[in-house]
């Protein structure tokens, strides 16, 4: 997906810089080189990939977060969400969770 610089009448995100990083990710392959390591699977139907989780920790740190809490930040923004691809976005304990 090409991302064109130019100005707009839509809604817009603090972190419109993301879509950069979104684009640098793609070119290097990042999904699929964390796709292809053994990651702990989510244990029920409505749990989240781990690849979703890492990118999405990664996201936040990008855009300021410093505490696993901060994740909410950018969890409730819908442009970062339609960005990445995200059907939905995991809370911070799910992230937690991941890391234990």
């Amino acid at each position: 997906m090409e991302f064109k610089l130019r100005f707009t009448e839509k809604e817009i995100t603090a972190w419109g810089g993301m879509g950069l990083m979104k684009q640098l990710l793609d070119r290097i392959g990042f999904s699929s080189a964390v796709e292809s390591c053994d990651l702990p699977q989510p244990g029920s139907n409505r749990g989240y990939a781990p690849h979703q989780l890492i990118l999405q920790f990664m996201l936040s740190i990008w855009c300021g977060a410093n505490r696993f809490e901060h994740v909410e930040i950018t969890r409730h923004d819908p442009v970062l969400k339609k960005l990445f691809g995200f059907k939905r976005m995991a809370n911070f304990k799910a992230i937690m969770r991941l890391s234990r």
